[in-house]
C-alpha cells in the first residue's frame, strides 16, 4: 500500500489544485467585502472544489489510459495508468471513492450554506454538483467524451470561471451581484488558456490518437493565436473591472500578475515546438492563482 502512495499523489496532479480554488478565493473575498463571509462555507467550498478537481484528474487519467491516448508519443509527464503504476481497475475504484467524498462534501456545503431555509437553492446546488461530477468524468471517459470533440474549453470556462466565482459568492450572499461577473469571465479565460496550453503541448499525440481537442481542430498556428487572444482578453476585462469598480488603490494590486502573463505571451509567441509549452503550464496555472488571490485581497484591504 505504501508503494502506491506516490503514484496516487501523482495521479491527483497536485499542481492543478491551486488553479481549481482560484474562483473560490475571488468569490469568498467579495463576500467578505460585502460583510457576508463565513469561514465554514469557504472550508467546505475549497474541499469540494479540490475533490472535484482530483476526480477530474483521475477520470482523465482513466479515460486517456484505457483509450490509449496516453502513449509514448505524449510529451507531458507519464500518467499513472500509462506507466502501469496503477491499473485501470484500481483507478476506477479510486474514482468511485472520490465520488463518495464529493457527495459528502456537497451535503456538508449545502447544509452549511442553506440549512433548511433555502430548499430551492439547495436543490439547485445539488443539481449543479451532479452536473459538475458528470463534467469531471465525461471529459475523457465514455463512448462520447466531450474532451475528444473540442468542447473542453467551454466546460472549463463555465466551471472554473462562472460557476466557481459566481456560485461561491452566491453560497455566502444568497444572491448574485453584477460586480462578480467580470472577474469570473477573466478567470474563465485564463483557465481556458491553461487547458489550451496543455492541448497545444499534446497536439501531435492527440491527433494520432483521434482526440479532437480545439487545439487539434485549429492547428498549431491558430491555436497559438487563440492562446494569445485568451490571455489578452482576460487582462483587458480585468483592467476594465478595476476601473469600473474602483474603491481604493489596493484594487490594482492584481496588476502584479500581468508581469508573468506578459512574459508568458512572449514565450508562447516565440515557441516553435510543442515541448516548449510544457514549462509554461505551471507558470500560467500559478499566475492565474496569483491573479485571483491579489484581485480578491485587493478588495478587502
Amino acid at each position: 500500500m505504501i508503494n502506491k502512495i506516490k503514484p496516487w499523489l501523482s495521479a491527483f496532479r497536485l499542481r492543478t489544485l491551486p488553479l481549481s480554488v482560484s474562483g473560490i478565493i475571488i468569490g469568498s473575498c467579495f463576500a467578505y467585502y460585502n460583510g457576508k463571509f463565513d469561514g465554514l462555507i469557504m472550508t467546505f467550498a475549497m474541499l469540494l472544489t479540490i475533490a472535484l478537481q482530483i476526480l477530474s484528474n483521475l477520470a482523465n487519467d482513466y479515460g486517456d489510459g484505457v483509450k490509449g491516448t496516453d502513449n509514448e508519443n505524449r510529451i507531458g509527464p507519464e500518467r499513472a495508468i500509462q506507466s502501469g503504476a496503477i491499473t485501470p481497475e484500481e483507478m476506477f475504484e479510486g474514482i468511485k471513492k472520490n465520488i463518495l467524498v464529493v457527495i459528502i462534501l456537497t451535503v456538508g456545503l449545502i447544509f452549511t450554506s442553506f440549512g433548511s431555509k433555502y430548499l430551492l437553492y439547495a436543490l439547485v446546488f445539488f443539481l449543479l454538483a451532479g452536473f459538475s461530477v458528470y463534467a469531471a468524468i465525461n471529459y475523457t471517459v465514455g463512448s462520447s467524451p466531450y474532451g475528444y470533440k473540442g468542447l473542453g474549453d467551454v466546460f472549463v470556462f463555465i466551471f472554473f470561471g462562472i460557476v466557481s466565482v459566481v456560485g461561491s459568492y452566491f453560497l455566502y450572499t444568497k444572491h448574485i451581484d453584477h460586480h462578480v461577473w467580470l472577474p469570473a469571465i477573466s478567470l474563465g479565460l485564463l483557465s481556458m488558456g491553461v487547458l489550451n496550453l496543455n492541448n497545444m503541448r499534446d497536439i501531435e499525440s492527440d491527433k494520432l490518437s483521434g482526440k479532437e481537442t480545439l487545439a487539434v481542430k485549429l492547428g498549431k498556428e491558430k491555436a497559438k493565436a487563440y492562446q494569445i487572444t485568451l490571455i489578452v482578453l482576460a487582462i483587458i476585462i480585468a483592467i476594465v473591472f478595476s476601473i469600473l469598480y474602483y474603491s481604493s488603490l489596493w484594487n490594482f494590486l492584481f496588476y502584479i500578475a500581468f508581469i508573468p502573463l506578459l512574459i508568458h505571451l512572449n514565450k508562447v509567441r516565440k515557441a516553435t515546438n510543442p515541448i516548449d509549452y510544457d514549462p509554461q503550464l505551471k507558470v500560467l496555472a500559478l499566475t492565474t492563482f496569483l491573479f485571483s488571490l491579489l484581485l480578491g485581497v485587493g478588495y478587502i484591504l
